[in-house]
């Protein structure tokens, strides 16, 4: 199929580029899928498993996040108490309006 694109004008010259680039991603997403079962079948022929030789994880490890001691907390009720990080809850900015200060919530 061959496109004389000096006879296009600018929208259709864009409409095909457009189409063009997803196309283009398309096929690369296609190449991606058959190497992968290329590897696959190759690591099988051999008699491994895939986390034999890429490891268990896929993609990065994730951080473990661990839990924050609370800094501050809420004089009209005690249970609630906030780390510090974050967004700041309603009974910390509620508290500041009300003219107390960082240092009278602070544990």
């Amino acid at each position: 199929m061959a496109v004389d694109i000096k006879n296009l004008n600018h929208n259709q010259l864009n409409d095909l580029i457009s189409k063009a680039q997803v196309r283009q991603n398309e096929l690369r997403k296609e190449k991606v899928v058959k190497l992968r079962e290329k590897v696959h079948a190759l690591i099988k022929a051999e008699g491994y498993a895939f986390e034999d030789i890429f490891g268990s994880a896929r993609g990065k490890a994730k951080r473990s996040t661990g839990t924050v001691a609370p800094k501050y907390r809420n004089p009209a009720n005690p249970a609630q108490t906030w780390s510090g990080r974050g967004k700041r809850p309603h009974w910390f900015n509620d508290a500041l309006k009300a003219g107390k200060k960082e240092k009278d919530l602070a544990i």
